[in-house]
């Protein structure tokens, strides 16, 4: 599965949102930054993200999925 895909699935699932994905083989990076994440627990963002891709999880298209997700100002400051 190709990254760009990766990214297409998790930013139509997440309103006005960012991902960036990287890969090494079948295992994934996604860093995601969107306000939806705003008061949530990491646990919580990342089930959304999961949510998203999960159908690829199970078929094995991805074996192995890291998140890293940040609000914008998160992210900005990250920068």
């Amino acid at each position: 599965m190709e990254t760009s895909e990766v990214e297409g699935i998790i930013e139509a699932g997440i309103s006005d949102c960012e991902a960036t994905v990287t890969a090494d083989g079948s295992k994934y990076t996604a860093i995601v930054v969107s306000d939806e994440f705003e008061g949530k627990t990491m646990v919580a963002e990342q089930k959304m993200v999961y949510a998203l891709v999960n159908e690829h999880i199970q078929s094995g298209a991805i074996h192995a999925l890291t998140i890293k997700a940040y609000t914008k100002a998160e992210w900005a400051e990250k920068q």
